[in-house]
């Protein structure tokens, strides 16, 4: 495993991408990475994330974040007394092989293996350190002294270059450089050296110039004795050697030099009126302030060079009107002249200007005269930046091409700038800004039909607007056509144009107005793709879902995946496809619309199916292999035909494999639709099943829910009694989790029916492996122990250990809620006994849970500690959020008893925070019960019984007589100015009655309570 940190954070395995997580994650990285070997601690890292200002939960989500890196580095990170430390080869991190290469490097002095060492450690950057992370802290303590190192390794290695004459390369390779820091003195004087040194004396002048004007305007200050001395010799064409003068250390401030010496240009005459060409610029101009930002902050960086910027984007994303609208605002900018060309790069019966006429328009609009123009492409490249040296001008080439055509367009000029607007990235332009559009959010497309239509208009049917704004994919053109039509027709509603753009058939034919047409630029692109370029793009529109992969594209091309990913690039580079991550990609939605449509035309049905066909075989065999990660296999059935993939990702580890569903979870879930949509039933419950778990641990309920229903249903359009029983027993789990306990149990029993009737006493015994879970939610633990020991009696006899782990993790639990103590950890210890695979650790991680609430419940607080840190570092590592949910709450439940009141209030609510966000709602009333409790411990009374109450509500409406009777005690337990004595009488008397009827320890407690009190 590599690392990066001179440049965005990053990692790679054997050359290839591995996702590093978000921009907090990143930085608690890259930090670590810096010092690598050395602690650095939790304060460190809060600081350098907030800057000062972190929020309560800084030192969780500090947590969490070594925790997902550990998840995706194993044995990178290490925790130490206060903080972390990250350990691994100093050659695997590029800073760390910087410094090496470059203390090599300077041992050598100025030799050949020196100059190819300061290359090669040079090479080791990517970009800013940290870009895109961290805090103001980060950047002063961290960036700005790596960056500091790396221009010191620039300077080392000028000097080595130098020395060792070569002059001409060293002048071409400086020049980038010191643009981008105009005040490196040292290396200015090299770079002139170096020009005086190869021959180019005139530009060695010019660039002196450069350099005095901006140490002037920077600094006020002339530059040092050393770049003034050899100016002079340069002036007087002295023929001395500057290698001498490279030698000098520190170069000191002397006087002025004379004055620049003024020169003509051909063109844009002082006398002569400032041109402007930009067509109009819009009234109604909304949205893409970010963009707008970014291209005026261009155009405003001063005289230093000349700056260049691309708009892509696909075709209607407003790329024109952008550029236009900000040329028009930088105009006082570029007083010289403001010039607009159309290059007709995708353009309806019109080719693409040629650079050599796109010129001959730009040399006469400044004033050439047209007899003076050359013939020679070349030469008029060159006429026109002579013409524009020394002046201030702004040009906008719209429509282009390709990087060819544009080229010879771009002005030389510093202080000039052009703008270019492409369907394509033009790649092909160095030392360009781009600003890449994509489609418009909901927010800003109803402001543009605000601005437009009038407030009242919209406020009239917002979420009619809404859905518009979703039916046109926040595509400009299209929200500018629907936006016309609704002007020049005042009766018509958003609801109605709803209607009309809701008929798939019809959506492109309502998208047209006046020549207009959100089609025709979509056409426009296709019929500029080669063959091979539109059977791809053809094919992509055939995805299910609203991404693929890259083997999901190569199924569905019918193409090995480098061939696959070249083609596919192709279409990224012309703005037909978003690549959306690493090997990732998804259409626009209008684009998308338009590639199925399309598709649909061009292809036969055959075609259709089969690459649809290869995409479900790659979706199915990748989901059962990625599902053997999380656990095991919960029921054993023959795979069917459709899993038999030749497209095939592979996985290292768990976290791989979460990724993997994580990234697809929504077309795999509109697979199983697909699949169940066209009679396809037994591959809808074979996927069905294979994404349960992912589910499960993932807080996805609904598409759980939508999934199992739709496998059901095609499971009993075709009779399929093994594909309905498997997809019942998946609901009935879903059902549990999401608190429908009655529910659970009938769709259990009906599964139990049909194995039995099968003969199948694996699936049987799995129908009571999870009817067990749910009579415990009910409160039924005599039912859910009997069925438990049923299932680890099956599993001792068939030998299967990781059923037995799993079944005896869970009475495990059982005991320690009935209080039969002894059990639940004879039980958890046989469990920790058994060896599990490395992706299977969940069995473990809830024994220790279970173990540290026994250890909780028995007041030894450190064991229990130990065991529930222990436990939670499992729970995150393989990514289980409803194992951390509880995890993190009976940690709450220790902090409490050993006194940290505050520490407890932020575990409980983090908890309910993660169940909240990810929609794992099952502990949400045993998690608000001890959170009410902390309250209360710490004198909060009334958000005590706030949460007490709210826990009552949830477990009445689900039937969790347990957290009913916790939520009755504690609200009786609150002080009689918060619930008067009466009320608690009654609350206790029913809380004593239900822990009665469960049999668990607290009846006792709770009876010895309402006597004391009725006494």
């Amino acid at each position: 495993m590599d690392f990066g940190v001179l440049g965005p954070i990053a990692a790679w395995q054997d050359g290839k991408s591995v996702p590093v997580g978000g921009p907090r994650q990143r930085c608690v990285l890259g930090v670590l990475l810096v010092e690598l070997g050395k602690e650095v601690t939790v304060e460190r890292l809060i600081d350098l994330l907030w800057d000062g200002d972190p929020p309560r939960t800084a030192r969780s989500i500090i947590q969490v974040q070594v925790s997902h890196l550990r998840r995706s580095f194993p044995g990178l990170i290490q925790t130490t007394a206060g903080g972390y430390l990250a350990q691994t080869d100093p050659d695997q991190v590029d800073l760390h092989r910087f410094r090496n290469l470059a203390a090599r490097a300077q041992e050598r002095g100025a030799t050949e293996e020196a100059a190819a060492l300061w290359e090669e450690a040079l090479a080791c950057w990517r970009g800013q350190p940290f870009s895109g992370t961290g805090s103001e802290l980060l950047w002063y303590t961290v960036c700005q002294p790596l960056l500091e190192e790396r221009w010191a390794a620039v300077a080392a290695w000028a000097e080595v270059d130098f020395a060792l004459g070569n002059h001409v390369e060293l002048a071409a390779r400086l020049t980038p450089l010191v643009r981008k820091d105009p005040l490196r003195e040292r290396l200015h004087f090299l770079l002139i050296s170096a020009l005086y040194r190869s021959g180019q004396r005139l530009t060695a002048l010019s660039t002196f110039h450069e350099v005095r004007k901006a140490l002037a305007e920077e600094l006020g200050v002339d530059p040092g004795r050393d770049v003034m001395e050899l100016y002079e010799r340069m002036l007087h064409d002295h023929d001395t050697d500057p290698a001498a003068e490279a030698a000098r250390e520190e170069p000191a401030e002397t006087a002025s030099p004379p004055g620049k010496a003024e020169t003509a240009s051909p063109g844009l005459s002082d006398g002569q009126p400032a041109r402007n060409d930009l067509p109009r610029d819009i009234p109604d101009f909304t949205g893409r302030e970010a963009d707008l930002d970014r291209i005026l902050e261009i155009g405003a960086r001063g005289e230093e060079r000349a700056e260049v910027c691309v708009i892509t984007g696909p075709g209607g994303t407003g790329k024109t009107t952008l550029a236009i609208h900000a040329a028009h605002r930088l105009a006082d900018r570029y007083p010289d002249a403001q010039l607009f060309v159309d290059l007709y790069g995708h353009t309806v019966d019109q080719e693409p200007v040629t650079a050599r006429t796109a010129l001959a328009s730009l040399l006469r609009a400044i004033g050439v005269d047209p007899e003076a123009l050359p013939d020679d492409t070349d030469e008029r490249a060159a006429l026109w930046r002579a013409s524009l040296a020394g002046k201030r001008v702004l040009v906008v080439l719209d429509n282009a091409a390709t990087s060819r055509q544009v080229l010879p367009l771009l002005s030389a000029a510093a202080g000039s700038l052009t703008i270019v607007t492409s369907r394509h990235d033009l790649a092909g332009l160095s030392g360009t800004r781009y600003v890449a559009l994509g489609m418009l959010d909901t927010e800003t497309s109803v402001d543009f039909f605000t601005t437009v239509l009038g407030a009242e208009r919209v406020g009239r049917e917002p979420d009619a607007a809404r859905r518009v704004v979703a039916l046109c994919g926040g595509l400009p053109l299209a929200l500018r056509i629907v936006a016309g039509r609704m002007l020049s027709r005042p009766r018509w509603t958003f609801r109605h144009v709803e209607e009309r753009l809701g008929q798939q058939h019809r959506r492109f034919h309502e998208l047209r107005i006046e020549g207009q047409s959100v089609e025709a630029v979509f056409e426009l692109s296709f019929q500029s793709l080669n063959a091979e370029q539109r059977e791809t793009f053809l094919r992509l529109g055939l995805m299910i879902g609203g991404s693929v992969d890259l083997y999901g594209a190569a199924a569905l091309i019918d193409r090995d995946p480098p061939d696959a990913d070249d083609l596919i690039q192709e279409l990224v580079s012309v703005c037909l496809v978003d690549e959306q991550g690493v090997d990732l990609y998804r259409f626009h939605d209008l684009i998308g619309a338009y590639a199925r449509h399309r598709a649909f035309q061009e292809l036969d049905e055959e075609e259709i199916a089969e690459s649809r066909r290869r995409l479900g075989a790659y979706y199915l065999r990748a989901a059962q292999r990625a599902t053997e990660w999380l656990g095991p296999r919960a029921h054993d059935y023959e795979v069917g035909e459709a899993a038999d993939s030749r497209y095939r990702e592979e996985w290292r580890s768990r976290s791989e494999a979460v990724d993997w569903f994580d990234k697809h979870r929504e077309n795999l879930a509109s697979m199983v639709s697909h699949y169940a949509e066209s009679r396809q039933g037994r591959n809808a419950w074979q996927l069905a099943h294979a994404l349960w778990r992912f589910y499960a641990v993932h807080g996805q309920t609904e598409l759980w829910l939508s999934t199992h229903e739709q496998a059901l249903d095609a499971s009993r359009a075709d009779n399929d009694d093994m594909g309905s029983a498997v997809t019942l027993v998946g609901l009935g789990i879903a059902h549990c989790l999401s608190g429908r306990l009655e529910s659970a149990l009938s769709l259990l029993e009906e599964a139990r029916e049909i194995f039995v009737r099968l003969g199948d006493e694996a699936g049987e015994i799995r129908v009571f492996a999870n009817l067990a879970v749910v009579y415990e939610r009910m409160g039924r633990y005599e039912e859910s122990a009997a069925a438990l020991d049923r299932t680890i009696a099956y599993a001792v006899a068939t030998g299967d250990q990781a059923l037995e782990a799993l079944q005896r993790t869970n009475l495990g639990g059982l005991h320690q809620a009935m209080g039969n103590l002894e059990e639940a950890v004879r039980h958890c210890e046989a469990v920790l006994r058994i060896q599990v695979e490395p992706g299977s650790m969940a069995t473990h991680a809830s024994a220790l849970r279970t173990l540290g609430e026994v250890n909780t419940r028995r007041g030894d607080y450190a064991t229990a500690r130990e065991q529930l840190e222990r436990a939670l570092r499992l729970f995150l590592d393989m990514g289980d959020t409803t194992g951390e949910i509880y995890t993190r709450n009976n940690l709450g439940c220790v902090l409490r008893e050993t006194g940290d009141i505050e520490g407890a209030l932020a575990a409980h609510r983090l908890a309910l925070e993660l169940g909240e966000k990810t929609a794992q709602r099952s502990a949400e009333a045993e998690v608000l019960n001890d959170l009410a409790v902390t309250y209360a411990r710490a004198g909060r009374y009334i958000e005590a019984r706030s949460s007490h109450e709210e826990a009552l509500d949830l477990a009445r409406d689900r039937n969790e007589r347990y957290a009913e009777a916790k939520a009755l005690a504690g609200l009786a337990a609150l002080p009689a100015s918060t619930v008067p004595a009466d009320e608690a009488r009654s609350l206790l008397s029913e809380a004593a009655e239900i822990f009665a009827e469960l049999g668990v320890p607290e009846a006792q407690e709770a009876a010895g309570e309402l006597k004391r009190r009725e006494g």
